[in-house]
């Protein structure tokens, strides 16, 4: 008998049966929608992340002030006061680096004329937009020569200019206020968002780090230095050689902790994708279980099926029909209730998936391979559970299945 003979007479067989071969493949339908529905939602949470570390800026090393040991009490990062600009000068000659931008940061309430508002303020260097791949919506960032005369320069973050001056506004060439003293605005940066951390990004002052040491702080050190890694450069290479460096100039012996810390947003990202993979995975299985009990359901409805026509089994064997033609149009049969349903379930998780998506803001990726897999696993599970119920049709007794009452 030819393959398209097969399901036709298999699918027959199920349009006889309507209301129970939907029911029967109910459970298919909801294990390959639920299992394509988790996808979507943990793909696109690694895709959210992804994009939110690409907006911190591409190959970006952090260094930041350690702990430090007081008197048996162990403070936290940031305590020390070993990382100096002229470390951050040294930085700029290990191979691989290619911008350097010194930092301090302080929260401060910044005033106008007309409103004010706390935000964090930023001390960095002329390469900052660079490093972070952060281009200015207007005016312009201040340069080397301005940081090396502390020159009271600011350019703001696009929250703190909607706050200040307004959304849209031009606030280019106004002066603010951080702890009394008087900034001019020469640029406002484009909008980035949130970062992977979930703070705004745009909620920031950024002033020459000089001006931030001498004129609000007080200080001669730094909290943070920020590089870029050239392209073709590997960030983790170039970190080790960063801390190897300091480590030189901080004169610490072997064996002493570092008075700093050194982190790749490489790092930063290969914790999260890997976090939000595994809870992908542990979705998709959770639903898959679904599939398993929807595939149950099709091999008890297939048992059923065979105890219900076990005359007409009988009847085609007795004519001449092979026990392989019946046990392939039982398969088909199993076959076609599970490929319809993965058909329905592909259509109701990419619905739901969308629907998700539009009302609760989330981001939302279907992958083809989630939608591919969903479907070979719905096929897969119509051959599995189909087998048992096909073999024990093909190996009925010609005579005693006609004498079947």
């Amino acid at each position: 008998m030819k393959s398209w003979m097969t399901f036709g007479i298999a699918f027959e067989a199920l349009r006889r049966n309507v209301m129970r071969s939907g029911l029967t493949a109910l459970g298919v339908i909801i294990g390959v929608g639920a299992v394509i529905v988790m996808m979507a939602i943990g793909d696109g949470a690694s895709a959210s992340i992804q994009a939110r570390l690409a907006s911190m800026g591409t190959n970006v090393v952090t260094i930041t002030a350690g702990s430090l040991n007081a008197g048996g009490v162990r403070l936290g990062q940031g305590a020390t006061s070993t990382l100096t600009p002229a470390d951050a000068d040294a930085l700029r000659e290990v191979p691989g680096v290619q911008g350097v931008s010194p930092g301090v940061s302080t929260r401060a309430q910044v005033v106008t004329t007309a409103a004010n508002w706390s935000t964090q303020v930023q001390g960095a260097g002329a390469d900052l937009p660079v490093i972070r791949a952060w281009p200015l919506e207007q005016g312009s960032f201040f340069t080397d020569a301005d940081v090396a005369r502390a020159a009271k320069f600011a350019v703001l973050g696009a929250s703190v200019r909607d706050e200040l001056f307004g959304a849209g506004s031009d606030p280019i060439g106004a002066t603010i206020r951080i702890n009394k003293q008087p900034f001019k605005v020469v640029g406002v940066l484009a909008r980035k968002g949130q970062s992977p951390m979930g703070q705004d990004q745009d909620d920031t002052v950024i002033v020459p780090f000089t001006a931030a040491q001498k004129r609000l702080l007080g200080v001669t050190h730094l909290s943070n230095i920020t590089l870029s890694v050239a392209d073709g450069e590997s960030a983790l290479a170039v970190s080790e050689l960063v801390a190897g460096l300091l480590r030189q100039r901080h004169r610490l012996v072997p064996g002493e902790d570092d008075d700093f810390m050194v982190r790749t947003y490489e790092e930063m990202a290969s914790v999260l994708t890997s976090t939000t993979t595994t809870m992908t995975y542990l979705l998709a299985s959770v639903a898959a279980i679904s599939l398993l009990v929807g595939g149950i359901g099709i091999m008890n409805i297939m048992l059923v099926s065979v105890t219900e026509r076990t005359r007409e089994v009988g009847l085609r064997l007795s004519i001449g029909a092979r026990r392989r033609d019946v046990l392939r149009q039982f398969l088909a049969e199993a076959l076609t209730l599970c490929l319809a349903g993965g058909a329905a379930g592909v259509l109701l998780g990419v619905v739901v998936s969308a629907s998700i998506g539009q009302l609760l803001s989330w981001s939302i990726v279907i992958s083809p391979t989630a939608v591919a897999l969903s479907f070979a696993c719905a096929a897969s599970i119509g051959v599995f559970f189909g087998w048992y119920p096909a073999r024990r049709a093909a190996g009925l007794n010609p005579i005693e299945a006609l004498r079947y009452e």
